[in-house]
């Protein structure tokens, strides 16, 4: 099964070496609270901690280090929503290279100001990866720069997959590992280290995937044993926003992996709020995928039962703005968030009953929109909505029942 591969166990273990010195080797976090729910131990692999803020230095490094002299002098190019851009930008720095990066419209201005400060040319081109991708290449045809592709080459490949040698040093137990997967050079890597270290040793490790279910071109894809590319991308998981698989990793994903499985956009949300509750851990929403994956009890859903787990935050690169989102729409995905509408008579007292209802049954009101005028509205009628902190979906339901049982209708608005 490892042979034949683009990718071997002495490419990562040779670009290793190659990173000695250039990154930091990333600690385990143990997770208490999801090993308690899910009865197994599970560690979190932290590339959020890695310089830049991502594993994408990684491969990066690797690629451009073995560049010859006259294509340094060329110069490279690449194309990224964030983390492979600011790997690049910092490889770039510490080799003496000149970069010139193109990043869609809408990238996070954390990550856009990142790539600038080490020193890359930043291009804005296109609304997603995939025509930032493009016009790199373009431009790497008409002027001779060297293209740095984020994950479809083997010397990224191998860099990403040093992280599956330092967590088998570091977890020598481990039976069970996840992560992110968007082009799939990550997933890739540490699949070829991890099976191959396993096979020496005669072990059984398990490789598996996670994708967000509104990006995810790996299930179709190996379901077919061809890339089928998605006509649309939509996740807040930019960083695995792709919407077609490398060539390369694909060819090594068929092989090694055990699965690839989707999460829904509630459940990365979810998985935010977690890490940033119970780890004390940032984490964008790409890198928080495999955590989602075990909160929803998809190991189980697959048959398993493992008994040490490892899940790889990939990265930690997320646009504060975009957090504040996330940690809103999480926590009313976890039912700690409640927004209620009512249609009311305009009549004194209302509002105060409900608002005496709401307190005592211990919600804490955090807006009010309070409407007498609206397309949807009689005369006499009035709207309002209520933004209330609940603790959790029974007490969101007992709120509910509470306003229902004084003759209130509620409609929960998400």
């Amino acid at each position: 099964m490892l042979d034949g591969l683009p990718v071997k166990l002495a490419d990562i273990e040779a670009a290793a070496e190659l990173l000695k010195g250039v990154i930091v080797t990333t600690p385990l976090e143990h997770s208490r609270a999801l090993s308690r729910q899910i009865g197994a131990e599970v560690e979190f692999k932290c590339e959020n901690l890695q310089r830049a803020g991502s594993f994408k230095v990684r491969g990066a490094y690797v690629r451009m280090a073995r560049l010859s002299e006259e294509e340094k002098k060329r110069g490279v190019v690449a194309a990224s929503a964030g983390n492979h851009a600011q790997g690049v930008a910092q490889a770039a720095s510490r080799l003496g290279i000149k970069a010139r990066i193109y990043m869609p419209m809408g990238v996070a201005l954390p990550k856009l100001s990142a790539t600038r400060d080490h020193g890359a040319e930043v291009v804005l081109h296109g609304i997603n990866v995939d025509e930032s991708l493009a016009e790199a290449q373009r431009f790497a045809d008409a002027t001779g720069a060297v293209f740095v592709h984020p994950f479809d080459h083997e010397d990224i490949i191998a860099g990403q997959g040093t992280i599956g040698l330092e967590l088998l040093e570091q977890y020598p137990e481990v039976d069970t590992v996840l992560m992110g997967v968007g082009g799939g050079g990550l997933l890739a890597g540490v699949a070829v280290a991890i099976k191959s270290k396993a096979a020496q040793l005669g072990r059984d490790i398990r490789v598996i995937g996670v994708q967000a279910e509104n990006a995810a071109a790996y299930p179709p894809s190996l379901a077919a044993d061809a890339l089928v590319p998605l006509e649309k991308v939509s996740t807040i998981a930019d960083g695995i926003a792709v919407g077609r698989p490398g060539q390369l990793p694909f060819q090594i994903i068929r092989e090694l992996v055990d699965d690839v499985v989707t999460v829904s956009e509630d459940a990365l949300a979810r998985a935010l709020v977690f890490l940033l509750e119970r780890s004390k851990l940032v984490v964008e929403p790409a890198g928080a995928v495999g955590v989602a994956a075990v909160q929803e009890g998809l190991l189980a859903e697959m048959g398993l039962n493992p008994k040490n787990v490892a899940v790889v935050l990939s990265g930690g690169n997320v646009d504060p703005l975009l957090m504040l989102k996330v940690i809103q729409h999480g926590l009313q995905a976890a039912g700690r968030f409640l927004t209620v509408h009512i249609m009311l008579e305009d009549r004194p007292g209302e509002l105060a009953t409900i608002s005496r209802i709401i307190s005592e049954n211990d919600a804490n009101v955090t807006r009010v929109d309070h409407t007498r005028v609206g397309g949807s509205l009689a005369m006499g009628d009035v709207a309002i909505t209520i933004d209330m902190e609940t603790k959790g979906r029974e007490h969101s339901e007992l709120v509910l029942q509470a306003l229902r049982a004084e003759g209130f209708q509620p409609q929960v608005r998400q």
